[in-house]
Parts: structure tokens; C-alpha cells; sequence
């Protein structure tokens, strides 16, 4: 719904109760220096949301001038010079360099640049520790292997000495724990 460009000419007393109220009555005779907050972010070019947001935030935004309409739904005028002085400084600050904590944006294929070295890197550490895991791998079944042999060997001598000892008759060693009790 557009609303209409220049605002009802003033009532007799500023607090009628038609709906038209002034806020700043030095305007009033001279409404075709005013405009709606809804038509005034068309003419700064930007959402009323961002007209409401700056509204809201900034102390410094334009005092309201005139509120026209029935108490639910009040339509905001201001003056269009300073709306639109209040919105270049915003433009400006924003366009400044920055001073809050959100940095600027990286283009995509650096992103992309920085994410394919950082994996390069971990792919290479990842083979390296494989390699030296694997000949780690080896060692250890070569010790295992080595250990087999020497466990065999030690088996095939004391088959060897237990059959020796058997042959010559010799009766097995007694064991510390057995104990011998006379009465």
C-alpha cells in the first residue's frame, strides 16, 4: 500500500484526534520536506527493515516529525534531507575501513587454495607415519619369526636332555616345594 506523498494539511489543534499528530510542529506548512519512513527507504535505497533497524539503534537517527492514522497503525514522517544526510553516514562508516570484529570475506578459490595444501600436508604425514608403522611392522614379524626359531630350538634341546635322562635311569630332580617330613 503506497501512501500518499504529501501529508494532510494540520488540524486546528496538533493532538486531534483524526489521527494526525506532530511531533516537531516547525515543519508543519511545509510537508512537501517530509517523507514516510516506508518511501524514504526507497529513496535512500534500502529496506524498510533497514530504515525500522536503524530506527531502533542509532540515537542519532532522525527525529519523527509527524504521525498520521489511527493509534495501530501510525505512518512515520521525517524529514526527507535529514533521513537522507543520516543515511549516507551510515553508508560511509559502512564503507570505511572496519573496525569491528567481523574481518572481510576471503575469495572462494583462496579458500579452496589454503583447504588443498592444508590437505596436501596431512596426506603426507599420514603416508610417512604408514611407512615408518609398516617397517616398524616388519621388524617386529622379523623379531617374532627370530624368537619362533630360538623357542623351537629350546624345545628340541630339552626333549633332547629330558630323553637323556630318561636312557641313563636318573630319577628327576626334586622340586624346593617338595619337602620331605620324618615322624
Amino acid at each position: 500500500m503506497r501512501q500518499d506523498p504529501n501529508p494532510p494539511d494540520p488540524p486546528a489543534d496538533p493532538r486531534a484526534a483524526d489521527g494526525v499528530v506532530w511531533l516537531r510542529p516547525e515543519y508543519q506548512g511545509r510537508q512537501n520536506e517530509l517523507v514516510t519512513l516506508s518511501d524514504g527507504a526507497r529513496l535512500v535505497g534500502v529496506t524498510r527493515s533497514a530504515i525500522s533497524n536503524w530506527q531502533n539503534r542509532h540515537s542519532n537517527f532522525p527525529a519523527l516529525v509527524l504521525l498520521t492514522g489511527s493509534l495501530h497503525k501510525r505512518t512515520k514522517w521525517v524529514v526527507a534531507t535529514e533521513l537522507i544526510d543520516f543515511a549516507r553516514a551510515q553508508q560511509q562508516r559502512r564503507s570505511g575501513p572496519r573496525t569491528g570484529h567481523k574481518s572481510p570475506q576471503r575469495p572462494g578459490a583462496q579458500i579452496a587454495a589454503e583447504q588443498t595444501a592444508h590437505y596436501e600436508e596431512v596426506l603426507r604425514t599420514l603416508t610417512e607415519r604408514e611407512q615408518r608403522q609398516a617397517q616398524a611392522l616388519a621388524r617386529t614379524r622379523a623379531a617374532k619369526r627370530a624368537a619362533a626359531q630360538k623357542l623351537s630350538r629350546a624345545r628340541a634341546r630339552l626333549t633332547a636332555e629330558i630323553d637323556a635322562v630318561a636312557r641313563l635311569g636318573v630319577p628327576a630332580a626334586r622340586t624346593t616345594t617338595e619337602k620331605e617330613t620324618r615322624p
